[in-house]
């Protein structure tokens, strides 16, 4: 399973997340479920560092599928807020048509 945690203050703010594990939805190289949330998050970190140029802390672990980011500095500009909130829908998407067996979305407060 897939387990995404989203960090957020007690003011609401995105500290950054966390996406670990494997979907185990099909074999490795044709899980559609591992490829839709890697899509989602490299493309979010991506647009983060490119679009918003938002200081984060990134790291990657291929053998564990573990993807960390963490933000430099807060608060997030608003178009950063946005990206994560988009984020956010389309994981909730994942999880709700394919099952939290496969991926499970968590919040917590730092």
């Amino acid at each position: 399973m897939i387990q995404i945690t989203f960090h957020k203050t007690r003011t609401g703010d995105y500290q950054g997340f966390t996406c670990r594990g494997h979907a185990g939805y099909a074999v490795y190289g044709e899980d559609i479920v591992c490829a839709a949330v890697s899509a989602l998050v490299i493309n979010t970190i991506n647009s983060l560092d490119e679009i918003t140029g938002e200081q984060m802390d990134v790291t990657a672990e291929e053998d564990s599928g573990t993807i960390r980011c963490f933000f430099e500095k807060l608060p997030l500009k608003e178009t950063s807020r946005v990206l994560i909130d988009s984020l956010v829908l389309g994981l909730t998407r994942i999880e709700k048509q394919y099952g939290k067996k496969h991926c499970r979305l968590h919040f917590k407060e730092v």
